[in-house]
Order: structure tokens, then C-alpha cells, then sequence
């Protein structure tokens, strides 16, 4: 399918930069520039900000009941664009069709509850201590929000920031993926023919670095949200600390999964190692240290591994591919160092662990096993389609394995006893815990970390309380 030159939306109107200048956008199953995507510079950037000064201006005037009418029809004109979205996303980013079509659809879902939600962000009155006084409490939109979102799930990413900022009355300068644009810019499009007004919804590409330290200071801007790495993370939230601006944190993970003995082995390999390569591992929630109980640790990494070898490797708009390319050539060699650092610390590689071809940014499905705390794989981020294997003797040494690093935000547990499954639901250090089933992510649920995987989440009805103020009001009446 072509590929279209991904262009900036500012106040309305869609346009190259004022500079001129554009990036080049490239599919990492071939390795072929496929597009180019417009960057923005400072000419661009306070053009988005006026312009999103105006339209929260315009957007607050607009009631809640009206702002969620808009939003549900660019939910039903996006639903309508899923399939030809899914297809830019595959071509940009190299997830496999199935993927990209179900992170479409799901957009839509998102857009339609937080509209709904926007619609209950309701204050309350205080019981007062006199008879004569009236005290209460009101909502109101913080302003203007400044978003930053990752190539690994560019609708994903948006809709969840753009949607938030919209139902509680902000407008919002989103700066999108330089290395997928085409998909969150298809997003945008919908919000506009929605008849979002002009200067609500701002999109801009760019130098992320230049962006985001010129947007966050700015004064216009009152709330930033982050979705990426935790070392820049912490750059942006102590940056917008200087500033006094709200900052939601969705920052990296290193995602425990305990699989005790009398767990359903064979659910819990299929279940785990479905959701390990989902985007070639790409994602922060992915389950990447297994600690599995010594009595059955060797049927488990068996099952794991059949699973892992029954994936299929390739372009992600190819029919039958199940795990596609990694984003960059890059992150194809960080993933190897990765591996050839366990081994060398005395993992055993039980598949996997090579770039197989010479075209695209491939990696095979690996499995560690046997993979000490000291390998940098176990400590850092892996980010890739690399599963960690290690034995452990009970669950007090599972939960103290789980919590050993300073990352917290997913973690998994398979278990047919209530008793353990209620320790790990209580003890494990994670913003979100999942035990025997992957049920994380819906729009309807809380999605954030804690400790060094960020604060703040996406999801659920506390997603929104961070694009508001309260202020309270109390009232003395005459008497």
C-alpha cells in the first residue's frame, strides 16, 4: 500500500514545517524508506502552542455533554478507518496485521469510555458545620496539555492521552513518533472530521529532545504526560518540576511472571509466551523474568519453548507472520548484547538468540534459561522478544526476586491456591498485578506504575483526575 507523507496539525490545518524539513520514515522488515514525516521547529512549536491556547479557550466553553457527542463520532469514524490504520501501523512499525488491527479497534473502545467518563467528573458538596453555609467542590480542565508518545504503540499511546485531555476539557500539542507517524496522524484526522474546533488537538514531529524541552517550560503548558524510558522520564518530570507542571509518568518495566507448581503449566506457557512476543516483546508490560518453582521448572521452560519455536518471523503484512521485526537496527543489537551477556554469564540458550536473514530488523524468538541475577539482561530493560528463565525454591524467594529491582509497574502469577495467589496480589511491587490470565489494558482499568516504572495512570477513572483541578468553594449565606 502507499505510504503518505506524514504532514504537522496545527490550529486546524495540516502542513509541512515552516523550515521544510522532514525525516525519513522507514519499514523495518525491509530496511527501505518508505515515507518521510515533517519536523517541526520552534516556528512550528509556538505556532501549536497559540493555537492551543485558543482552543482551550474554545473547548472549555463546550459542555461536557457535547464534548462527549464529538468524541463518540471520531470513535465511530476511526472504528470505520481501523483496517486501512492497522495497515500504515504493520507497514511503519512491523507488528504483525492481526496486531495492528486489534490496537485500531481498541482505540476506538478507549475514545468511546473516556467520552463517556468525561460526562461523571462530577464535584460534591461537603456537609458542613454550620447550618448557614454551603461548601463544595468543582472540576475544572487544568489547560493546555503537552503529550509525548513512543513508536511501540503510536495509537495506543495517543488515544489514551489525546482522549483523557479531551473529556476533561483540555486542549492538548501532541508530539507523535517520528518512526511511526502515519498511524496516530490517521487518529488526529478522525478527531478533526469529528469536528473537534480548531486548535484543540495540535500534532507535531520532531527532534524529541527539542520539543519536549521547549514545550514543558512554556507557560502555556499545564500538564505534560510521558509514555517511554525511565531515564527520560525523569529528565521531563524533573524538568516540569522546575515549572510546577502536573506530569503523568508511564515509564519502563521489567515484568516478573511466578509460575508455581501447582499452577496450569500449560495455560500459563501459552498465555505468557503469546503476550512475551506480542510486538517482537516490545512493550513495557511484557512478561520478561520467569520465576518458576524448582519441581517444575523443566516442563515449564519445555512448553515455553515450543511455543516460542511455533511463532513465525516476518514482514508483519505478510499472511500467516506472528512476530515481526524490532523498530531499528539498533534495537537488533542492543537485544543480541543482551543475550551474548547472559550466555557469557552463565545462562543456558535454550532458542533462539540470533538475527536470522540479513534483511530487516529481525530477531528470533530466544528463551534463557537458567539466567543468573548478575546478567545485565535480568537488571535492565530488555525490550525485545527475550524471555528470562530462572528457577526459584518457593514463593517467599519468588516475591523477593519480583521485587528486587526498582521497576514497578506490570507483574504476572500463575497459581491453582488462593492462599499464594492473595500473597502475590498483596506483596508483589507493581502498579498492576495479574494472576493465571493477561487482563491488563482495557479502557476501563488503571494502567501505571509505581517506583521507577513512572506515577500517574491511563486507565480507568482516575485517568482523568490529573487533567483537572478541584477547587473548593464554601459559601456563608446571609442570613
Amino acid at each position: 500500500m502507499d505510504y503518505p507523507d506524514v504532514l504537522l496539525y496545527i490550529d486546524g490545518s495540516w502542513g509541512p514545517s515552516r523550515a521544510g524539513r522532514f525525516l525519513p520514515v522507514v519499514n523495518p522488515a525491509t530496511e527501505a524508506v518508505i515515507g518521510k514525516v515533517a519536523q517541526a521547529g520552534a516556528t512550528d512549536l509556538d505556532a501549536a502552542l497559540a493555537a492551543a491556547q485558543k482552543g482551550f479557550a474554545t473547548w472549555l466553553a463546550v459542555s461536557a455533554f457535547e464534548r462527549c457527542k464529538i468524541m463518540r463520532k471520531a470513535a465511530d469514524i476511526f472504528r470505520q478507518r481501523a483496517e486501512a490504520a492497522a495497515r500504515l501501523l504493520s507497514l511503519e512499525q512491523g507488528k504483525p496485521l492481526a496486531e495492528a488491527r486489534a490496537e485500531a479497534l481498541a482505540a476506538a473502545d478507549l475514545i468511546e469510555w473516556f467520552a463517556e467518563e468525561g460526562r461523571r467528573a462530577y464535584g460534591r458538596v461537603i456537609p458542613p458545620r454550620l447550618g448557614n453555609v454551603m461548601q463544595f467542590t468543582v472540576k475544572e480542565p487544568v489547560g493546555p496539555v503537552a503529550a509525548f508518545t513512543p513508536w511501540n504503540f503510536p495509537i495506543n499511546q495517543v488515544v489514551r492521552k489525546v482522549s483523557a485531555a479531551l473529556a476533561a476539557g483540555c486542549s492538548i500539542i501532541l508530539k507523535g513518533p517520528e518512526e511511526t507517524p502515519a498511524s496516530p496522524a490517521s487518529l488526529v484526522a478522525a478527531f478533526a472530521e469529528a469536528g473537534i474546533p480548531d486548535g484543540v488537538v495540535n500534532l507535531v514531529y520532531g527532534v524529541p529532545a527539542e520539543i519536549s524541552s521547549y514545550l514543558i517550560p512554556n507557560e502555556i503548558i499545564r500538564k505534560i504526560s510521558f509514555t517511554g524510558s525511565t531515564p527520560v522520564g525523569k529528565q521531563l518530570a524533573s524538568l516540569a518540576g522546575l515549572h510546577m507542571k502536573r506530569a503523568t509518568m508511564e515509564l519502563g518495566g521489567h515484568a516478573p511472571v511466578i509460575v508455581l507448581p501447582d499452577a496450569d503449566l500449560a495455560k500459563a506457557a501459552k498465555t505468557m509466551a503469546f503476550f512475551k512476543y506480542r510486538n517482537a516483546g516490545q512493550a513495557c508490560i511484557s512478561p520478561t523474568r520467569f520465576l518458576v518453582g524448582e519441581p517444575v521448572y523443566d516442563e515449564f521452560v519445555d512448553r515455553f519453548v515450543a511455543e516460542a519455536r511455533a511463532l513465525k518471523v516476518g514482514d508483519g503484512l505478510a499472511e500467516g507472520t506472528t512476530m515481526g521485526p524490532l523498530v531499528s537496527e539498533r534495537r537488533v543489537e542492543a537485544i543480541a548484547s543482551l543475550v551474548q551477556d547472559a550466555v557469557q554469564s552463565g545462562a543456558e540458550l535454550a532458542t533462539g538468540g540470533r538475527r536470522p536473514g540479513n534483511a530487516g530488523y529481525f530477531f528470533e524468538p530466544t528463551v534463557l534459561s537458567r539466567v543468573p541475577t548478575t546478567a545485565r539482561a535480568m537488571n535492565e530493560e530488555p525490550f525485545g522478544p527475550v524471555a528470562l528463565m530462572a528457577p526459584v525454591q518457593d514463593l517467599d524467594a519468588a516475591i523477593s526476586e519480583a521485587n528486587r529491582l526498582g521497576f514497578g509497574l506490570a507483574a504476572y502469577g500463575f497459581t491453582s491456591s488462593a492462599a499464594s495467589a492473595g500473597r502475590m496480589s498483596r506483596e508483589i511491587r507493581a502498579g498492576m498485578v495479574s494472576i493465571n490470565h493477561q487482563g491488563l489494558s482495557l479502557p476501563e482499568v488503571p494502567f501505571g506504575g509505581i517506583n521507577e516504572s513512572g506515577h500517574g495512570t491511563e486507565g480507568g477513572a482516575d485517568a482523568l483526575e490529573p487533567y483537572h483541578n478541584t477547587r473548593f468553594v464554601t459559601h456563608l449565606q446571609a442570613s
